[in-house]
C-alpha cells in the first residue's frame, strides 16, 4: 500500500518535471552553457599554475611569494564559495549563476590589472569564490534538465567543462601567457567567461522551479555529521590525484629521464583520463550507491603502487597517469550524489562543499608529496603520500557512510544520519 502510494507520488513528480522540462528550448544548449562556464573557471584556475613564474618576475617577487596567489584562489573556493551560497540561498539558480559570472569576470579582469602581488592575491581570492557556488548551482540546473534520479550524470556534465580545461584550456592559457604575457592570459579567460555568460543568458531556463530555498535549510545541511564525514572522505581520498598531478613534471624528467617536452603530453594524458572517468562516473553514481567511490578509490590505490614501483618506465607511467585521472574522477560524482542525499534541501551548498573538498585535497596531496621529497625518498615517493591519504579516506567511508541505508519517509527517499 505504502509502496504503491510512493510510486504514485514519484510518477506524479516525474510527470510534473517532464511538463516543466518541455518548456526548456534546447536542453543540450543549456548543458553546454553550464559546461562552458566551468571550462572558463578551470582555465583560469589551472592556467594560473602555468604562468606563476611570469607574474612572479613581472611583479618582482620570489616564486614562494607568488604562490600566495594560487593559495588565495583555493581559499576563495573553500571559504568564499560556501559563504556566497549561503548568502544567496533564496536567489533563483539562474540569477545566481549569472551573478557569479559577473563576479568571475571582475576577479579575472582585476587580476590582469593587478599592479602588485598583494592585490593579485585579493583578486585571485575573488575569482576562486565563484567556483564552488557555480558548480553547486550548475549541478542543480543540470539535474533539473536531466530529470529525477540522474544527479550523478548532472554533476558529471558540469564537471565536464573542468576536465576539458585540464586537457586544452590550461595548456592553451599557459602558451598564451608565455608568448603574449601573463596579463593577456587572464584577459583570455575573461573573453571565454563573456562567451559563457552570453550562453547562460540565452539558454538557461526561466522558471520558478529553480528558485532558491531558505538559509535555514542550507544551514541545517551543515549540522549533519555525515555531510562533514563525506567532505573528509573526499578531501582525504582525492588528495592522491594531486600527489600525482602536481609532480608530473618531475616524474617525466627526473624519474623517467625523458625530455621536458613530454611534460605537456603527460598532462594531456592525465586530463584525458579525467574526462573519461568523469563521464563514466556520472552514470555509475546514478546506478550504484557506493560503487563509484569504492571502485574509484580502490583502483587509484592499485595504480599508485604500480607507479611507485615501476613509474620510471615511461611506457608504464603514461597509462598509469591516464588510469589515476580516470579512476579518481569515477568517484567524484558519487561523492556529490551522497552529499546531496544527506542534505537534499541544500543541493547548491553541497556542490560548493564538494568543490571545497577538492581544493583541500589539492593542498593535502601537494603537501604530502612535498614531505616525501624533502625526506629524500625519491621523485616517485609522492605517490605513497597519496596512497596513505586515499586509504584513510576509503577506510573512513567503508566504516561510516557506506553503512548508512536509505529509507522512505513521508513518500520521499531519504537517508538515515550516522549521528
Amino acid at each position: 500500500m505504502h509502496v504503491r502510494a510512493y510510486e504514485g507520488q514519484c510518477t506524479a513528480e516525474e510527470t510534473r518535471h517532464t511538463a516543466a522540462r518541455s518548456l526548456i528550448r534546447n536542453p543540450k544548449l543549456t548543458l553546454f552553457a553550464l559546461a562552458l562556464g566551468t571550462f572558463a573557471i578551470g582555465t583560469g584556475e589551472f592556467g594560473s599554475n602555468g604562468i606563476i613564474q611570469l607574474f612572479a618576475s613581472d611583479l618582482d617577487v620570489s616564486i614562494p611569494v607568488a604562490t600566495y596567489a594560487i593559495t588565495a584562489y583555493a581559499f576563495g573556493v573553500v571559504i568564499g564559495s560556501p559563504a556566497i551560497t549561503l548568502l544567496a540561498a533564496r536567489v533563483n539558480r539562474r540569477t545566481l549563476l549569472l551573478g557569479l559570472v559577473v563576479l568571475f569576470l571582475a576577479g579575472n579582469g582585476l587580476s590582469a590589472l593587478a599592479p602588485n602581488i598583494a592585490l593579485l592575491v585579493v583578486f585571485r581570492f575573488v575569482a576562486g569564490s565563484v567556483q564552488g557556488a557555480f558548480f553547486g548551482a550548475g549541478a542543480v540546473v543540470a539535474a533539473y534538465v536531466y530529470g529525477p534520479g540522474q544527479g550523478g550524470k548532472a554533476f558529471a556534465t558540469v564537471m565536464g567543462g573542468l576536465t576539458v580545461a585540464t586537457i586544452a584550456g590550461a595548456p592553451l592559457g599557459t602558451f598564451i601567457g608565455q608568448h603574449a604575457g601573463w596579463r593577456v592570459m587572464y584577459w583570455t579567460v575573461v573573453a571565454v567567461g563573456l562567451l559563457a555568460g552570453a550562453a547562460l543568458v540565452a539558454w538557461l531556463p526561466r522558471t520558478d522551479d529553480l528558485r532558491g530555498g531558505s538559509i535555514r535549510n542550507e544551514l541545517n545541511g551543515l549540522r549533519r555529521l555525515n555531510v562533514w564525514v563525506m567532505v573528509t572522505v573526499a578531501s582525504l581520498g582525492i588528495s592522491s590525484i594531486f600527489a600525482v598531478y602536481t609532480f608530473i613534471g618531475p616524474f617525466v624528467t627526473d624519474a623517467a629521464l625523458r625530455d621536458a617536452a613530454l611534460i605537456p603530453v603527460a598532462l594531456a594524458v592525465f586530463g584525458l583520463g579525467m574526462a573519461v572517468g568523469n563521464q563514466l562516473g556520472g552514470r555509475v553514481a546514478d546506478r550504484y550507491e557506493h560503487g563509484g567511490l569504492i571502485w574509484g578509490y580502490g583502483g587509484v590505490l592499485a595504480l599508485l603502487v604500480l607507479i611507485g614501483v615501476a613509474g620510471s618506465n615511461l611506457l608504464i607511467l603514461l597509462p598509469c597517469l591516464f588510469g589515476v585521472g580516470a579512476t579518481m574522477m569515477l568517484a567524484i560524482p558519487t561523492i556529490q550524489v551522497r552529499l546531496t542525499g544527506f542534505a537534499p534541501d541544500a543541493p547548491t551548498l553541497m556542490g560548493a562543499l564538494n568543490l571545497a573538498a577538492l581544493n583541500l585535497a589539492n593542498s593535502l596531496g601537494a603537501i604530502g608529496g612535498a614531505i616525501t621529497l624533502e625526506a629524500g625518498w625519491g621523485t616517485l615517493s609522492t605517490v605513497w603520500a597519496g596512497f596513505v591519504l586515499t586509504s584513510a579516506g576509503l577506510l573512513l567511508y567503508v566504516v561510516t557512510v557506506a553503512r548508512v541505508k536509505p529509507r522512505v519517509i513521508g513518500g520521499a527517499a531519504s537517508t538515515l544520519s550516522i549521528t
